[in-house]
């Protein structure tokens, strides 16, 4: 009898054990990164320098909770040694992809190499890289920053076609080394560059952040007498420049032409108001596009090398009209 209660508690215990296992399974759950059917994507960002790289961080937060893909998210704080750390540390954690926004454009080879070798995808968002070896990802989604400058540059050329007194531009740059830094810088000087009456008197960076804006903004309006024009980056640090040029006592849109870049809901308030001449848009929503991305290149389908945002431009009349609706 002793014989036959053990033998069934025995097989009682197997039963409970196989269970145990099968549950396990039919959830299709796993507990490594990677693993189980949900697709797993880690994703560096630069950081939360602005309205507009807080609306890109929702905007792919939430449309990787749309998509059902589960996102390992790291902040860099604008430092790039943090970005590396981050993206080796999803291979180490075997991440199906991995897609991260740069924060300069060189020095990105080995780790890129890294992931390469792990057989981990690469999607590049928001801004490039300069490696001379395009294997190293699988795509770049974003924005021309150089046709933004180009439109910029476009905008001012138009306002002053009839003077011929020179115009002293001020310039907020971009983060040092970052490709919307480097590249609408270009795109707007090779506007700009054909008309002797223009001149770039000051140009320096203001880190995409709306208190360096102001701060760089005030050693121009002491270093630079009779400034015509400001063109800024993107919009924080416009309206950190318009701080300033307020605290200076002179009219920002009036007495100085204000250009930015992003159409932000503060910036284009602040256009809307008069106090910004003109915007160009680069949307952050790019969430919805990522995903899809992504599970197409985990896929191993086909996949543009180069995906580009469809973007507008601003005026006062145009802001007015459509920022009701502004939803970033």
């Amino acid at each position: 009898m002793f014989r036959r209660i053990s033998a069934l508690i025995a097989i009682g215990a197997i039963g409970m054990a196989m269970t145990g296992c099968g549950s396990d399974g039919d959830t299709g759950a796993s507990s490594a990164p990677g693993g189980g059917d949900k697709l797993v994507m880690g994703f560096s960002q630069v950081g939360a320098e602005s309205g507009w790289r807080t609306a890109n961080t929702k905007s792919v937060q939430e449309s990787a909770a749309a998509a059902g893909i589960e996102l390992k998210f790291s902040d860099a704080q604008q430092k790039q040694e943090n970005q590396i750390k981050a993206i080796r540390s999803y291979i180490q954690q075997k991440v199906d992809v991995i897609a991260f926004s740069p924060v300069v454009e060189s020095g990105w080879d080995p780790v890129l190499n890294e992931a390469k070798r792990a057989n981990i995808p690469v999607i590049l968002t928001d801004r490039a890289v300069d490696s001379a070896d395009t294997s190293l990802y699988k795509t770049f989604l974003g924005s021309d920053f150089v046709e933004e400058g180009r439109k910029a540059g476009q905008w001012l050329v138009e306002q002053y076609k009839d003077k011929t007194d020179p115009v002293t531009i001020v310039e907020l740059q971009g983060t040092t080394g970052s490709a919307p830094a480097n590249d609408r810088k270009a795109g707007f000087q090779e506007v700009i560059g054909s008309d002797p009456k223009f001149k770039i008197a000051a140009s320096q960076t203001g880190d995409f952040t709306r208190a360096k804006g102001k701060e760089v903004m005030e050693a121009f309006l002491k270093s630079t007498p009779n400034i015509d024009v400001l063109f800024a980056h993107n919009d924080d640090m416009g309206l950190g420049a318009i701080e300033a040029i307020e605290g200076a006592g002179k009219v920002p849109g009036k007495d100085i032409v204000i250009i930015t870049i992003d159409a932000v809901k503060d910036g284009m308030q602040a256009l809307a108001d008069g106090k910004i001449n003109y915007i160009v848009e680069c949307s952050p929503l790019l969430g919805p596009q990522l995903m899809d991305l992504a599970q197409k290149v985990v896929k191993g389908e086909q996949v543009p090398a180069r995906v580009v945002t469809e973007e507008t431009t601003f005026t006062q009349e145009q802001a007015k009209a459509v920022l009701a609706e502004r939803k970033y």
